[in-house]
């Protein structure tokens, strides 16, 4: 049997219900998205985090509002750091960026330094040149440690970001502390969903975004978050329509043709745990904490895709847990 961590820190058995005996306290409060005058959206309330849901700026920022920005190759990318202490790296899903972490990171940065990149393509990072490959991300991902210090972290990785994360792995593994996997997979695209990636880069080409987006809404989020959480559904949707049309074409191409992973997770020898949504199909993340030797596997429920969104006080208190137990 595959033990199972439910969201609440306890281990679902063969009856599937919780221990009451290994839950945590619920230290973190309900994270509401709510609309600024702006027309941002504005999130989470705890700490006056800012949730920027801007149009797309490819320009640098100004020096009143200055956030750090990092030239890759042909690129410029932004990011942000929060906090001090022992690192920790954030990697956003797609089609989302940096802000996908915004109600997550207040719960990290009081004890560690949390760096939240924008994904070459997403958010206010540059696309460069060409399709946006798993081998160009993990390059980005080795010059922000660089730039920043980074000599050792534990790295989250979430959909296209835990793709970049096993590229990383197989060029810097030195550099990682500890290794979050979250709602993402280790296994290639089929010549189904090969061909769907190219033909839905193709469609947003010559149609447009809109429509993709909706779709990626209602296939991504979980049915309770789809019809309880209007807020979450706008930010996820404002954070997609930054993406050009281009954007997405991008990384659609690149993931498209990323690398088989599923041998890369048997040289895994770090503390990694698993992370996948109560709301999504479970099998990718099972075959991923059966290959890691000594992992752990998490299941939020009431969470789909973009479970850090959906569920934040359960995956900042899973991501505080594990990173206490890796540096303490």
């Amino acid at each position: 049997m595959i033990a199972q961590h439910t969201a609440e820190g306890g281990v679902l058995g063969c009856s599937g219900k919780t221990d009451p005996e290994s839950r945590r306290d619920d230290r973190f409060s309900r994270t509401h998205f709510r609309p600024h005058q702006s027309g941002h959206y504005v999130g989470p309330v705890v700490k006056g985090a800012w949730f920027n849901a801007a149009p797309k700026r490819r320009s640098a920022p100004n020096k009143e509002n200055a956030v750090p920005i990092l030239r890759s190759n042909d690129a410029v990318l932004q990011y942000e750091v929060a906090g001090s202490g022992l690192d920790l790296v954030l990697l956003h899903p797609f089609p989302l960026n940096h802000h996908f972490w915004d109600p997550v990171v207040p719960a990290l940065s009081g004890q560690y330094r949390v760096i939240t990149p924008d994904l070459r393509t997403h958010g206010d990072s540059e696309a460069g040149d060409g399709p946006v490959t798993m081998q160009r991300l993990a390059e980005d991902l080795h010059r922000l440690c660089r730039e920043e210090g980074v000599t050792k972290a534990i790295f989250v990785g979430a959909s296209v970001g835990g793709y970049a994360l096993f590229e990383f792995w197989r060029r810097y593994r030195e550099q990682v502390a500890a290794i979050v996997l979250s709602n993402t997979r280790a296994g290639p695209e089929n010549a189904e969903g090969r061909a769907n990636r190219l033909r839905i880069a193709d469609q947003v080409l010559r149609d447009g975004t809109a429509g993709f987006i909706e779709d990626m809404l209602h296939k991504l989020l979980s049915p309770a978050t789809l019809s309880n959480r209007p807020d979450i559904v706008d930010a996820a949707r404002h954070m997609m329509q930054k993406m050009s049309p281009q954007d997405i074409a991008g990384v659609q191409r690149g993931m498209a043709d990323r690398l088989d992973s599923v041998e890369t997770l048997g040289t895994i020898n770090v503390p990694a745990i698993v992370i996948v949504g109560g709301d999504e199909v479970r099998a990718e993340a099972e075959l991923m904490h059966h290959h890691i030797r000594a992992s752990k596997l998490y299941v939020i429920e009431k969470a789909g895709h973009y479970a850090a969104m959906e569920r934040p006080e359960e995956y900042a208190r899973i991501l505080r847990q594990f990173a206490d137990e890796v540096y303490h």
